[in-house]
């Protein structure tokens, strides 16, 4: 008598560690049941995959979601909402809400808000100050938590850790990988006066390219004296590419499509504050200096960084206005699009976004399609042919740098542990996001 699961995916072309090869795939219970051909065994639900790439869950280890306390520019459904229309199937949240993510109970509000409210799985960063060192150890512990987020850079509230031995007093507490803004505060603050009113070209100037090199050199010099593991996020120089490469044993690596899409002085002169972000979008050189890092295996992630303010903020001029740009929902999309246009095959895609984050931060079952592990999967036509239209964008923001642009590749449904929850451009099923686990803390309670 043949296997009964709740859902097989027929006939599709499944890309996964081991390569890429046409299969099936059956689900049973929220986790992968078997692979191969299942011609002959039944389910409650069959869908058609012909034709169609079958990825692991795209995760987006970066985004800002805003609540509490910033529920207009976006809060945590319709930040979710918009990363499974756009194939995502997982996310890491920021600290940087009001009140911050400082304190246990603060975190454990998080996941609270997050439990079957989120549309995908999720996971929060505690966000390191001078002042709760003490509590980060216990943070870093709590379920739903993926680890310690420390600005080296200019930040929301208390956010701020830019001196050597604060950062070193953080990195001595805890004992899972940190994750790091590496800007030097001290530079950025000296450059400040540099900006020129209501012009956005000047933004890469006052948050400089040596201003991301010398925090970055710090970062790797106090992370080797304290024997901790450090998370360098969107990287945006060729030299920080070239000095990470030899730092491997304590670094790894986030770049962001943005930075690997988008080209200054240009994007500045064309969108103006919808460009705007930390750190800068730079010039072709720093751009081809991240492509390099991709093909040289120097990255690990890839992660949105989806920061998004409301139109009314970005009208404000240079430098008043806010600092962020909407990307979950566009990674799939922008970065397929890259992989047909041949700047990366798409089997590193797949390393880049559920591969790289569930090796890096030790994520218990989920990452890969394998019997056992969760049943997260991005479903994609790697041929369709799509503009990335205003209309379609979910984010509460209700814009995006790359609206009007022509893509090839888009996620045609969005499965998490199971459940088919995007399909076709439409939201399928209610809200059923849950904390997602780490091999560190399985035993959290």
């Amino acid at each position: 008598m043949s296997e009964t699961y709740d859902l097989i995916l027929k006939g599709g072309t499944i890309v996964n560690h081991d390569g890429r090869g046409e299969g099936d795939i059956a689900i049973k219970d929220g986790k992968f049941a078997a692979l191969g051909d299942l011609s002959t065994a039944s389910a409650g639900e069959v869908f058609d995959a012909r034709g169609l790439h079958i990825l692991p869950g795209v995760i987006d280890s970066q985004v800002h979601f805003r609540e509490p306390g910033l529920e207009w520019k976006e809060d945590l459904e319709s930040g979710s909402r918009a990363a499974v229309m756009g194939g995502v199937t997982c996310v890491f949240e920021m600290p940087n809400t009001n009140p911050s993510t400082t304190t246990p109970d603060l975190m454990e509000d998080k996941v609270k808000r997050g439990r079957h409210r989120m549309h995908c799985d999720f996971a929060f960063y505690a966000g390191a100050t001078k002042e709760n060192i003490d509590v980060l150890a216990e943070m870093e512990r709590q379920i739903g938590c993926c680890g310690v987020k420390v600005f080296m850079g200019a930040s929301t509230g208390s956010l701020l850790v830019d001196d050597d031995e604060s950062v070193g007093r953080v990195l001595a507490a805890i004992n899972r990988r940190a994750a790091f803004h590496s800007e030097d505060e001290f530079r950025l603050a000296d450059r400040r006066k540099l900006a020129r009113e209501g012009d956005w070209t000047s933004h890469p100037e006052v948050r400089d390219a040596e201003a991301a090199i010398l925090s970055t050199q710090r970062l790797i010099r106090l992370a080797k004296a304290a024997g901790k593991r450090i998370h360098v996020l969107h990287i945006s120089t060729a030299e920080e590419m070239e000095i990470l490469a030899h730092h491997k044993d304590v670094a790894s690596v986030e770049a962001t499509p943005q930075h690997l899409t988008l080209e200054g002085p240009e994007i500045y002169e064309r969108i103006g504050a919808y460009a705007q972000m930390n750190p800068p979008i730079r010039d072709a050189r720093h751009r081809a200096g991240l492509w390099q890092g991709i093909a040289q295996g120097i990255v690990d992630v890839l992660g949105s960084d989806h920061a998004p303010h409301t139109i009314e903020e970005k009208s404000k001029p240079y430098p008043q206005s806010p600092s962020g740009m909407p990307g979950v929902q566009t990674l799939v999309p922008l970065m397929l699009n890259h992989v047909n246009q041949g700047r990366l095959s798409l089997e590193r895609f797949v390393d880049l976004t559920s591969h790289g984050p569930g090796r890096i931060f030790g994520m218990a079952g989920k990452g890969r399609i394998a019997k056992g592990f969760d049943a997260d999967l991005t479903v994609i036509d790697l041929k369709a042919q799509r503009t990335i239209e205003e209309g379609w964008l979910a984010s509460k923001c209700g814009w995006s740098p790359f609206t009007g642009d022509q893509v090839t590749g888009w996620a045609k449904a969005t499965i998490v542990r199971g459940n088919i929850v995007m399909r076709d451009d439409e939201l399928v099923k209610p809200a059923l996001g849950e904390p997602t686990r780490f091999m560190e803390t399985l035993n959290a309670s």
